[in-house]
């Protein structure tokens, strides 16, 4: 820049100055530089997930913004904005759902020794692109008034002639039912799964309606016997201060379903790092922190899941409802036989 000579003196000591306050600010500005932060599409609700990622942030320092939607509309978007896509990490329900992202073509391979030594092999996904953080159960509830616990047994045994019209379940839109159908397939064959499939319909109390806590609910209330629904759903109605969900709870309980043979399905709720992840290093980091046992503690206490990561305790309540055997199968057979249980939705008539 050009200076007048008589102003020269002055504009050197304003250089000087100008430098000295760069060399100030300068470490400020390169912790502004390098502050790590992580964007998450999470189909879980704020309430229930912040509590994590704030223990997050408080141990690393790295900001987490949250997106939170349902977990279908959440995947659609990711695809729809391609490698343009802000998120770097997906928290979805269901292995269905994992599966289907991989499948999809919006989340990447993941290597990482803390995640495979924390989450047992069937609860991840083969290849990496997937880690299973929470267990659900699919449990049969029924009316303690009218049913007795010895006239239930098997999923199977629903479809018998005696619970016609008594039988409670959400419609097969639901990927809960699409991926228990999933099971069964690979239990069962295709017929197999098939029949069972036309025998709940031909036993259902109402046409499908509602969540999984809408089933619950119609048990107590006496529109159907017995209903099959998620675990945790009663198990919120048990932590509930509300005197409508205790009086549900007095009247509904849980039975766990195939405890003579291959034991009661499970599922998983999982994470995943996206294709288009900007900030993968801090995304794995994260996802190792949602299997560390602090984490899983919090999973198990505010979700009522089951902690997919050994040695760590369920919740008071969720133990209150007793153990079981799980259906030992590998969780992504449930997305890899989900196309062949939705055509058997559609070809059983049941909605």
């Amino acid at each position: 820049m050009f200076v007048h000579r008589k102003d020269r003196g002055k504009t050197i000591l304003f250089a000087v100055a100008a430098m000295m306050s760069m060399v100030a600010i300068t470490p400020f500005l390169a912790g502004r530089a390098s502050a790590e932060e992580v964007n998450i599409y999470s189909y879980r609700k704020e309430h229930l997930i912040r509590p994590q990622l704030d223990a997050f942030t408080r141990l690393t320092g790295i900001t987490v913004n949250l997106v939170t939607g349902e977990a279908d509309a959440l995947i659609q978007r990711i695809l729809r904005e391609g490698m343009n896509s802000p998120a770097d990490a997906l928290l979805s329900s269901d292995a269905g759902r994992l599966v289907r992202s991989k499948e999809m073509g919006i989340l990447q391979p993941v290597r990482s020794a803390k995640l495979e030594g924390a989450i047992p092999a069937r609860y991840r996904d083969p290849e990496g692109y997937w880690f299973g953080l929470g267990v659900r159960a699919r449990a049969i509830f029924y009316a303690i008034d009218r049913i007795k616990p010895s006239s239930l047994s098997t999923y199977e045994a629903l479809t018998g002639a005696q619970w016609k019209n008594r039988v409670l379940i959400r419609s097969s839109s639901n990927i809960y039912n699409q991926s228990l159908l999933a099971s069964l397939i690979e239990h069962l064959g295709k017929d197999g799964a098939t029949s069972w499939a036309r025998g709940i319909v031909a036993n259902m109390a109402r046409r499908p309606q509602g969540g999984d806590t809408d089933q619950i609910r119609a048990v107590a209330a006496g529109a159907g016997d017995v209903a099959i629904a998620n675990h945790y759903y009663y198990a919120r109605l048990m932590a509930s201060t509300k005197a409508s969900d205790k009086e549900i709870v007095a009247k509904v309980k849980v039975f766990w379903p195939n405890q003579n043979g291959r034991g009661t399905h499970v599922n998983i709720s999982g994470a995943a790092v996206t294709k288009s992840a900007k900030h993968k290093a801090a995304a794995i980091r994260l996802l190792e922190f949602l299997a560390s046992e602090p984490a899983q503690k919090i999973y198990a206490e505010k979700g009522f899941e089951f902690p997919v990561r050994r040695g760590v305790a369920v919740s008071s309540v969720v133990a209150s409802l007793g153990a079981f055997k799980s259906d030992a199968i590998k969780i992504d057979v449930l997305g890899k036989n989900n196309a062949a249980a939705v055509r058997i939705f559609d070809r059983v008539g049941w909605r």
